[in-house]
């Protein structure tokens, strides 16, 4: 057992160590950063521009397609491009890509702001987690709160703030033709070479006092940024699905090895599934209250071993559903886990409950039998 942990340490300490290509000096850096807008993409857009300052870069380039996301992320985002020392360019694409909700903020927000053909922006309107509309006095705190951040971007980067306001106070959105006549975006490229062909000798302010002017985009050496496995990983097991199951198979394991102790295999294999299910949900925009629900309700059902009284594997059973609620009472949509799963891991936790009892039952029986008739064979 040891030495599987042990292997397990290594493999996720090499998953951690493993890096993205260097980035050469003076080079355009490009990263491909799409889905929702989460903690893991914060981060990897950070080790992005992090490998791009550390290299002196002429030029990031984040071709973006999102959906939206967390508020929370989306402004750690636009933050660390204002802390930037290279000029960034966000560009919508591929074709039929969109830069919705929070991905009009990040457009928005970077030096320069292109798009290709048939994409859209804008429907940057605040929504409750389950999709529906914020209303009364919170509503119109969020949304003034969002009209006012939208508005100090679009004006630092000279850009429309009065449609910017109107994409978060009407969600109003707009094809790539139509956000550059609006001033929303810089320009339309039909691809990345249109894009540094077009960029070259704009001058970019990285924050006040502080100016570029972008040459030489079309001869420097490009790379292409991905995900390290271990980010690919992180985003894996961050999945609401994955980390739910996980948590769920996990415990089943261990149930396994505590009923027949001395396999080692399903005791090991079910700690690190619930490490990883718990490190997942540390990814996801969750209430910590339910997560420590969860975990009593797992160790409530577990102890049901050594008390055999079916109060406290009902006990656990009902903390566990408590916590599942409340952890993802106030996540978005995207970010929460299907029914499906929530129905799937409570009918395995209560498989197991009922499994549990009936061994202990059975045992229990076999052994008064075997004491009343010691002679039987």
């Amino acid at each position: 057992m040891r030495r599987i942990a042990a292997l397990a340490l290594l493999a996720l300490g090499a998953f951690a160590a493993c890096s993205s290509n260097d980035t050469p000096e003076g080079g355009v850096v490009v990263a491909r950063v799409d889905g929702v807008v989460g903690p893991i993409m914060e981060r990897y857009i950070d080790r992005v521009l992090t490998d791009a300052e550390e290299r002196n870069a002429r030029l990031v380039v984040l071709e973006l397609d999102t959906p939206g996301g967390l508020d929370s992320s989306m402004r750690q985002i636009v933050q660390r491009f204002g802390r930037a020392d290279v000029p960034i360019a966000v560009y919508v694409a591929p074709i039929g890509a969109r830069a919705a909700s929070a991905g009009t903020f990040i457009t928005m927000a970077a030096h320069i702001a292109a798009m290709a053909p048939n994409t859209a922006i804008g429907a940057a309107a605040a929504i409750n987690a389950d999709g529906s509309d914020i209303e009364g006095t919170l509503g119109k705190k969020i949304e003034n709160d969002a009209v006012a951040y939208i508005r100090g971007i679009a004006e630092l980067r000279g850009r429309n703030a009065d449609w910017a306001e109107q994409a978060v106070r009407e969600a109003v959105a707009v094809n790539e033709n139509e956000a550059a006549r609006l001033d929303v975006i810089d320009f339309v490229a039909a691809d990345l070479d249109d894009l540094l062909r077009q960029s070259e000798g704009r001058p970019v302010t990285l924050r006040p006092g502080v100016t570029a002017t972008l040459n030489g985009l079309a001869e420097a050496p490009r790379v292409t940024v991905e995900m390290t496995p271990w980010e690919r990983f992180l985003a894996f097991i961050a999945d609401p699905t994955v980390a739910s199951l996980l948590l769920s198979l996990g415990f089943l394991a261990l149930l396994v090895e505590l009923y027949a102790p001395g396999l080692g295999i399903p005791g090991v294999a079910g700690a690190i599934a619930i490490i990883l299910g718990f490190l997942g949900f540390g990814l996801l925009p969750v209430d910590t209250a339910g997560l420590i629900l969860i975990g009593l309700g797992l160790a409530l059902i577990a102890a049901e071993l050594f008390v055999t009284s079916g109060i406290l594997g009902a006990a656990g059973a009902v903390a566990v559903v408590l916590g599942a609620i409340i952890a993802f009472r106030d996540t978005p949509a995207d970010f929460r886990p299907p029914a499906w799963a929530f129905l799937a891991g409570g009918s395995i936790l209560a498989a197991a409950v009922v499994l549990l009892l009936a061994l202990v039952f059975f045992a229990d029986r076999a052994s008064r039998r075997a004491r009343s008739d010691p002679f039987a064979f």
